[in-house]
């Protein structure tokens, strides 16, 4: 999300940074770039006009003048300003209510709202410690029942079940007494979705809001339709009382107009953005954290929060133990650092929060990214072709061996060649660092391996 805005912006703001005194003239043609970037991202015209004007007003004022580096100045009330237009902060999900705290989902068809609905159960699993229950409300759409009741299960909470006889608000309170008797927290209800707003569908989920009385009404709409997500909402919004925005699709969207028209076109927060099909893929949406990564200063606290949920605590203990014992670093450690890797989202979810290294340009950060990727999957399938004996002690591996590892790989035997001789280079790393002082180390580490961190040579 925001590859193009994130190009354009770091390019046209880079040329000002450096420079010792701002006038009216160079102000005026940074504006206009960043007018043209926010435009080409499918921001809302009004929106960009508000935005170049509340950036101009405060960039020739006295704010920049009087700073001992006026570019650098400039570049920070972009920031400030794209934060504001955002939200400023993150706003979490209100649940203080009387058990079960209720939460409707509204949106058009194909937004991925159902999708979404299990993705919020389980961020409220997991990462709030609620017990959570989960009620299908569309009785237009048989699917729509089952795909729920899927994802409750594979999300591990509660689903109760509806069928297609019942009225949606006779669905809904159903499922509220139950969740009482159950003493359950929160009640996500799931509502139908339409092609578009109509009068019909509008009735509907005005008298569902009127009988359940939701503590939350959240509106889910796909970044990728871009400013039309933005009036979609605002229709929505006219005729329910929205609470917040859930943007889905996110890391198919390059442009990010959705995000930075939503707020100030609805008045509604955006709580969250949808970042891929699986069910952990939901992210608080922080403006100040967004704000950083369209400016290309990347969005660390998010790494580190990523983290800290996909690390496994266990196998980085039983790796840091083994490797004070003086037990060396084995091929099967290394595929276990690889898929450790792979569960914060490949080089794809760790790239996407980095700051831009020295302004590589995003196009070529996407082609070591995907280079980086099937290297890889390369040698994940080398070493799973090796014999356990092989993994734990690769000094063993000799021609012959190399060459039934690569046939069953399907590599060259240069291929494996390079991946023990890598290996060799990561046992130093990897001894260095306990020697110096443990896992933190170790893991800043890993991050070398990261393109533009050095990633070892081959």
């Amino acid at each position: 999300m925001f590859d193009n805005l994130t190009d354009r912006l770091s390019q046209t703001l880079r040329h000002v940074t450096g420079k010792a005194k701002l006038s009216e003239d160079n102000i005026k043609e940074t504006l206009r770039e960043v007018r043209m970037a926010l435009l080409e991202a499918d921001v809302a015209l009004p929106v960009v006009k508000d935005f170049v004007n509340s950036v101009r007003e405060r960039a020739v004022g006295t704010e920049v003048s009087k700073s001992l580096t006026p570019g650098q100045a400039f570049v920070k009330i972009v920031r400030a300003e794209l934060e504001q237009l955002m939200g400023a902060a993150n706003e979490d999900l209100q649940l203080n209510a009387t058990p079960p705290a209720v939460i409707l989902m509204a949106g058009l068809q194909g937004a991925g709202k159902t999708t979404t609905v299990g993705k919020l159960a389980r961020f409220l699993r997991e990462r709030k410690k609620k017990s959570v229950m989960v009620v299908s409300a569309d009785i237009y759409r048989p699917a729509a029942i089952k795909q729920l009741e899927t994802l409750a299960a594979e999300v591990g909470v509660t689903f109760f079940p509806s069928d297609l006889n019942q009225q949606p608000v006779a669905i809904a309170e159903a499922a509220i007494r139950e969740a009482k008797l159950q003493f359950i927290d929160v009640v996500l209800v799931d509502t139908a979705g339409r092609l578009h707003i109509d009068a019909e569908m509008m009735g509907e989920i005005q008298a569902l809001h009127a009988a359940i009385k939701p503590i939350e009404t959240l509106f889910v709409v796909d970044a990728m339709t871009g400013q039309d997500a933005a009036n979609t909402a605002k229709a929505f919004n006219e005729a329910l009382p929205l609470t917040g925005v859930i943007l889905t699709k996110v890391d198919g969207d390059a442009r990010g107009g959705a995000a930075l028209s939503v707020r100030a076109i609805t008045g509604k927060p955006i709580k969250f953005l949808g970042m891929g099909e699986k069910s952990d893929a939901l992210d608080p949406f922080h403006p100040d954290r967004i704000a950083s990564r369209i400016l290309g200063m990347g969005d660390v606290l998010s790494l580190i929060e990523q983290a800290e949920q996909s690390l496994d605590r266990d196998k980085a203990e039983k790796l840091t133990k083994k490797l004070k014992k003086g037990k060396g670093f084995d091929l099967e450690d290394f595929r276990d650092q690889l898929q450790q890797m792979k569960n914060m989202g490949g080089l794809g979810g760790l790239m996407d929060k980095l700051p831009m290294m020295g302004g590589v340009n995003l196009a070529q950060m996407g082609n070591a990214q995907g280079a980086a990727e099937k290297q890889f999957k390369q040698m994940e399938a080398i070493i799973n072709s090796m014999t356990p004996l092989e993994r734990r002690d690769p000094e063993v591996i000799s021609g012959s061996r190399k060459r039934r590892i690569a046939m069953g790989s399907g590599t060259q035997v240069q291929d494996v060649g390079k991946l023990i001789k890598q290996h060799k280079q990561m046992q130093k790393m990897m001894k260095k660092f306990t020697a110096k002082g443990g896992m933190a180390k170790m893991m800043r580490g890993m991050g070398g391996m990261l393109p533009g961190g050095g990633m070892p040579k081959l």
